[in-house]
C-alpha cells in the first residue's frame, strides 16, 4: 500500500524545500509516524552546501537517503517515530532516516527506544553513537587527562562520556565562552583554546577547523593520542607536523562512525552499538544539547539559519499529528 508523506529535500546549494513523498512499505517493513527528528549541524551543513567530495558519494550516503549527491538529496539520520500497525503498533523506535513525516523502515533498522528515554531526547542517538565510537577509538583509561577541542554536539557528548570514566580529568575547549555552562553541566571543565590544559593523555578534536586541530596537537602530552573526529568535506586542511609533533611521538588517529574499531568488531554490530547509545541517553542533563525546536513545516525556511547559527547544537524538528 502506498501512503502520502512529506520530506525535506536539499535541491541545490543552500536550497531546501518540503516535497510530497510516497511511502511504499515492503513486507518486512514497519510504517512509522515521525514524532521528532534531529538536525546534525556538522554533516548536514556540508551536504546543504554541496561540499561532499565526489570520491565519498557512496561512503557518505545515509542509510535511508533519498536521491543522489550532490542534489537533489533527502538527507538525515536521526528520526524517532511510532510504529503504526501490526503487533508492534505503538512502539517508539529510533531509525537512521531523513526528515520526513511518515516513512517505511526495515524492521531490522528500527531500534526500540528504552522506556526511560523520552522520545524527544532520543534524537541524540546518532550523535551519541558517534561519540561512543570516538571513545572506543581513543581508548580513554581511568585517571586519564582528556581534552576535547570543539564543544559541538559530538564533542560535548564525547566529553560527557569521558568524564564518567573513573578518575578522568576532562576539559571541553571551545572558542565560544558560552559553552562553559554546557561543559559544567556535562561534568567537564572548560577552557578557551589558548588556555587549555596541556600534557593530555588523549585529545579528541571535533571542531572541524584547522585552528582546532593545531590546538589539539599542542595540548597532547608525550606519546599521547590525538583523535581526529572532524570531517572537513571538500575543504583543504593544513596540518603542521613540525614543531614538537615528532619529538613528542604523537599518534594521530581518524575516527569515523561508519566502521566499528577493529578491537571490538568481533563482538559488536552496528545495531548493538546503537542500542548502547540509546541506553546512554537515560540522563536528563543531555537535554541541554537540544539548542532549539521548531515544527517540521518550518524546516525548509529555517534550515539555512539553523545550520549557519554557531550556537546550534542539535536542533529538533517536531512533527504534528
Amino acid at each position: 500500500m502506498t501512503e502520502a508523506a512529506r520530506a525535506l529535500w536539499i535541491t541545490g546549494p543552500r536550497v531546501a524545500e518540503i516535497r510530497p513523498t510516497e511511502v511504499t512499505p515492503g513486507s518486512e517493513d514497519y510504517v512509522l509516524h515521525t514524532l521528532f527528528s534531529g538536525i546534525s549541524r556538522g554533516t548536514e551543513r556540508l551536504v546543504f552546501e554541496g561540499r561532499v567530495p565526489e570520491s565519498e558519494y557512496q561512503t557518505m550516503r545515509a542509510p535511508m537517503q533519498g536521491g543522489e549527491f550532490p542534489f537533489p538529496v533527502k538527507y538525515g539520520y536521526s528520526a524517532v517515530g511510532q510504529i503504526q500497525d501490526g503487533p508492534d503498533a505503538g512502539r517508539i523506535v529510533f531509525a537512521l532516516h531523513p526528515h520526513q513525516t511518515r516513512f517505511a523502515c526495515p524492521q531490522s533498522m528500527a531500534v526500540p527506544v528504552p522506556p526511560a528515554v523520552p522520545a524527544a531526547r532520543a534524537v541524540l542517538a546518532a550523535n551519541m553513537e558517534t561519540a561512543l565510537n570516538i571513545l572506543w577509538d581513543a581508548q580513554v583509561q581511568p585517571g586519564d587527562r582528556v581534552a576535547v577541542v570543539g564543544a559541538g554536539t559530538v564533542g560535548a557528548l564525547a566529553g560527557y562520556l569521558a568524564a564518567r570514566i573513573p578518575g578522568t580529568e576532562t576539559c571541553l575547549i571551545d572558542v565560544d565562552p558560552t559553552r562553559d555552562a554546557l561543559a559544567r553541566a556535562l561534568g567537564c571543565a572548560f577552557a578557551a583554546p589558548d588556555a587549555g590544559p596541556g600534557e593530555a593523555d588523549v585529545v579528541i578534536h571535533a571542531s572541524a577547523t584547522e585552528a582546532g586541530l593545531a590546538t589539539a596537537l599542542t595540548l597532547a602530552g608525550l606519546e599521547a593520542t590525538v583523535i581526529e573526529a572532524s570531517w572537513f568535506g571538500t575543504r583543504p586542511t593544513t596540518i603542521s607536523l613540525g614543531a614538537a609533533f615528532h619529538q613528542k611521538r604523537l599518534r594521530l588517529v581518524a575516527s569515523q562512525v561508519g566502521r566499528i574499531p577493529a578491537h571490538r568488531a568481533a563482538r559488536w554490530t552496528h545495531r548493538r552499538r546503537l542500542e548502547a547509545a540509546l541506553r546512554l541517553l537515560n540522563d536528563p542533563v543531555l537535554d541541554t544539547l537540544i539548542s532549539g525546536e521548531s515544527p517540521f513545516d518550518m524546516a525548509a525556511q529555517d534550515y539555512a539559519h539553523i545550520l549557519d547559527a554557531p550556537e546550534t547544537l542539535c536542533h529538533r524538528l517536531r512533527y504534528e499529528g
